[in-house]
Order: structure tokens, then C-alpha cells, then sequence
């Protein structure tokens, strides 16, 4: 405890500086050098504990800022375990297969982006998941799109982009719940005031599909039928494949939670494994849940696409989490975060400037932290007294946070959001970035909004809501 109360006190230009060195270090590496995110990472939590440990930090300090940070993903690395076993159990199952085969017959190639967007939002919005969107249907797409001769990274923009529509104005995201909770909001206010940016980012998003998608767009018939014949002979094609995408609703339905949910989907469908070929032994099963599936159809393009999945297909992206969660624990424990954040919010007086600073600070964290829920909390609890001098609603800061916290994760390439979509549809979060045109407007719209003062809500207008 005599440690914690002589810790030093960091200032404003010095926070900046460790940020923006951060921001040097590991943009240089993963953009300009195109490396995988983790040693850059771990670079920078060796230099920032070198810096804590000039400035007198404890050791106990630093311990325990990386347990602090880790803490706070416990639970979706779990999730994200039980995701790798779920995608290897749904390919081997026929689920993801059969959902590219009937898809072939409904969607044509001229609208398949904007096809694709309406879809994951539509199912997102049902099961309040985005990485559950990506990783099950996200991947059947990019299969048809590829055969289809479609840009990977616009098929990814089109996935991505529906699915955090979903997860944005779902009641059953964690993210949606998060921030109404953080500013002390009803879910189902934050919710109605959400789509003052999201509908117009909505349309924006659909719009721009339509364009692009017709005119990059081509119809390669006879790589479709090819496809279509190869799934055909070597998985099971039938409707009961979408047993687990309706057990997957019903779950949403009934409020079931996220690990539940999951592990009931990879039940039913190694059941429908066993079902399809009674032979299989257990040792096949554990070995594809635990490895990920491997294809041997003899088509490339078919083995490519569905080989993955596994517990062990986590384990980097895991490991990636773990260092950015571990630095942003310590950037929390050393106050950094702090000695930046406090004087934007005290300075601050108008609506739009006050809208702009917390989308801007979403931004921040997101980019030197890489933790979705850490952009949320941390502007929320800097801002919230604020917002009450000036008078805004809750649902006003609530709705910044979500789209300048929730959103933005996922155009981080060593943002936990951001790492699991490249690594789950294998294109890097810099090619698809520019078609996430859901995650590119959203902050766009809120801050039209801010300072315009359209659909953004005053104490009193929210108390008589």
C-alpha cells in the first residue's frame, strides 16, 4: 500500500508523449512493416515498464497493471476457444457447406455485397454477436464470394459492416449492454437513440454495397458449379444443417447467454457428425475440435477455405489479447490514460465538442489499448460528470461511446475485435478496413449529430421520453 500511495504523478505532455511513441512503435511495425502485432506489442510493454520502472514505479505496480488488464478479457478468450471449436465442429458437421451451397442458388453475384451486409445484420441483430456472425456465416460468404471472383476484402467489409450493425442495436450484446450500463442508461433508450447514427450509417453502408459490389462484381458460373459439386461429395448437404444456426436464434430468444450457447451448438453438431457417419471415432472428433478441420476434397480453393477452425487456431489471436490487455493494464495502472483524458474533459463545454471528444478518445483507447470494452469504460467514466454539467442525457454519451468505442475496434490490427476477424476470414485488417463502411460512418454521423444537434438528447428531453 506505501507503494501505491507514493506512486508518481504523470502529466499531460509527458502521457502524450509514452501514447503517441506507442502509436509510432506499433504502427510502423504492423502497417509500414506488415508484421503480426504481437512482438511489436511486447516491444512497447518492455520499453513502458523500462519508463514506469525510471519513473519509480513499484514491481507490484507493474504486476499488478498486467493482471488488471488481463482480467478484464477473461471471459471472451474463453468464448473465443469455444468459437475455434465451434467453426471446426460446423464444417465437419456440413453446416457451413451446406450454407455456401444453398446460398449459391439465392444470392447472384451483382448484389452479393449488399446481399451479404443485410444478411449479418439481420442475424446479428438476432444473436447479438459479431464474432458469432463472423466466424459462422462470415466464413460461409467469403467462400461464395471467392468463387465468385470477389475481392476478399470487400466481402470482409460487407461481413464485418452487418455485423456490428447487429451487434451495436442488439439487447443481447455485451457491448450495447456495456454502454447503456457504464453511463447509467435504460438498454432499450440507448438502444431508440443509437439509430440517430446508426441508420444513416445503415444506408450509407447498404448504398456504397450496391455501388461497388455491381461494379467489381462477376459471375463465374462454372467455379460455382464446380464448387457446388465438390461440397456435395465430400460433406453433407441437406437442411438439417441449419439445426444449429435455428438452435442459435432460439438461444438468442430465450436470453441464453453467450458460453451456453456455444457449447450447446458444438454439442448438437457433433452429434450431427456422429449421425451423418456413426464410424467416427472420438478421437477424430476431439482431434478436429481441438486441431480444426482439415479438408482433403482435392479442390485448392476448397481446401483452403475450410481448413481452419480448432482450440489451437485461437491460441495466437489468445496470446495477441493477452499483450494488449496487458498493456493497456499497465497504461491504466501507470495513469496515462488518466493524465491525457482528465484535462479533454474538464476543458470541454459545447454539445458537438464534448460528442467529438468522446468519439475521439473511443478512438484513442481502441488504438493504444486495443480493448473494445476498455474504449467504452474509460471515456464513460471520464466523461460523465461532464455530460451532466452540460446537461446531456445519458443516452448522449452512450451513444458516443458506441460509435467511437464499440465500432472502431474491429479497423485495429492489434485490436482484439480487429485481430479476430483478419485471423477468422485470413484478410488482414488493413485490406478490409476501407469496405467496413458501417465502422468508417458510424462516428461520422454521431458527430453531425453533436454538433448539429439532431437527435441528440438534453436531461430534460430524456426525463420526458
Amino acid at each position: 500500500m506505501k507503494n501505491e500511495a507514493k506512486a508518481p504523478k504523470i502529466g499531460l505532455t509527458e502521457g502524450i508523449i509514452v501514447l503517441l511513441m506507442m502509436l509510432l512503435i506499433m504502427g510502423f511495425s504492423v502497417i509500414k512493416l506488415q508484421i503480426s502485432p504481437q512482438i511489436p506489442i511486447l516491444f512497447v510493454i518492455l520499453l513502458l515498464v523500462a519508463w514506469a520502472k525510471a519513473r519509480k514505479f513499484s514491481w507490484d505496480s507493474v504486476n499488478q497493471g498486467i493482471i488488471d488488464g488481463i482480467t478484464t478479457g477473461i471471459i471472451p478468450m474463453f468464448i473465443f476457444i469455444l468459437i475455434g471449436a465451434l467453426i471446426s465442429s460446423w464444417i465437419a458437421a456440413g453446416v457451413i457447406p451446406s450454407l455456401m451451397v444453398y446460398g449459391f442458388h439465392l444470392i447472384s453475384a451483382e448484389w452479393f455485397l449488399p446481399s451479404v451486409f443485410l444478411v449479418c445484420t439481420i442475424v446479428g441483430t438476432a444473436i447479438g454477436s459479431a464474432f458469432t456472425v463472423v466466424s459462422t456465416i462470415g466464413i460461409a460468404f467469403l467462400g461464395m464470394g471467392l468463387t465468385m471472383g470477389i475481392n476478399p476484402a470487400m466481402i470482409a467489409g460487407a461481413v464485418i459492416s452487418g455485423a456490428i450493425f447487429g451487434d451495436k442495436t442488439s439487447p443481447l450484446s455485451d457491448s450495447t449492454n456495456l454502454a447503456s450500463a457504464v453511463v447509467g442508461a435504460d438498454l432499450f433508450s440507448h438502444i431508440r437513440n443509437l439509430m440517430w447514427s446508426t441508420i444513416p450509417a445503415f444506408f450509407t453502408s447498404l448504398i456504397v454495397f450496391f455501388i461497388i459490389g455491381r461494379t467489381n462484381a462477376h459471375l463465374n458460373t462454372a467455379s460455382i458449379d464446380k464448387t457446388i459439386n465438390v461440397l456435395s461429395q465430400h460433406f453433407s448437404i441437406s437442411f438439417w444443417a441449419f439445426l444449429p444456426i435455428i438452435l442459435m436464434f432460439l438461444c438468442a430468444w430465450r436470453k441464453i447467454p453467450a458460453i451456453p450457447t456455444l457449447f450447446i451448438n458444438i454439442l448438437v453438431a457433433v452429434g450431427m457428425i456422429f449421425v451423418q457417419d456413426p464410424k467416427t471415432k472420438i478421437q477424430a472428433i476431439i482431434n478436429i475440435l481441438t486441431n480444426g478441420f482439415v479438408s482433403h476434397t482435392g479442390n485448392k480453393n476448397v481446401d483452403s477455405l475450410l481448413t481452419r477452425g480448432g482450440i489451437s487456431s485461437m491460441m495466437a489471436t489468445i496470446a495477441l489479447i493477452i499483450s494488449a490487455l496487458a498493456l493497456g493494464g499497465l497504461l491504466m495502472k501507470f495513469g496515462v490514460i488518466e493524465a491525457v483524458m482528465d484535462p479533454l474533459s474538464r476543458k470541454l463545454q459545447s454539445d458537438g465538442s464534448l460528442i467529438l471528444a468522446v468519439i475521439l478518445s473511443g478512438i484513442g483507447v481502441n488504438v493504444f489499448v486495443g480493448e473494445q470494452y476498455l474504449s467504452v469504460i474509460l471515456p464513460g467514466n471520464a466523461f460523465k460528470s461532464t455530460f451532466d454539467k452540460a446537461k446531456l442525457a445519458p443516452v448522449a454519451l452512450s451513444r458516443a461511446l458506441e460509435d467511437g468505442g464499440t465500432v472502431i475496434n474491429y479497423l485495429i490490427p492489434w485490436g482484439v475485435a480487429g485481430v479476430f476477424a483478419a485471423n477468422t476470414l485470413q484478410v488482414p485488417t488493413i485490406h478490409y478496413l476501407p469496405f467496413a463502411i458501417f465502422s468508417l460512418s458510424s462516428p461520422i454521423f454521431s458527430i453531425i449529430s453533436g454538433f448539429t444537434g439532431i437527435g441528440l438528447k438534453h436531461l430534460k428531453a430524456h426525463e420526458n421520453s
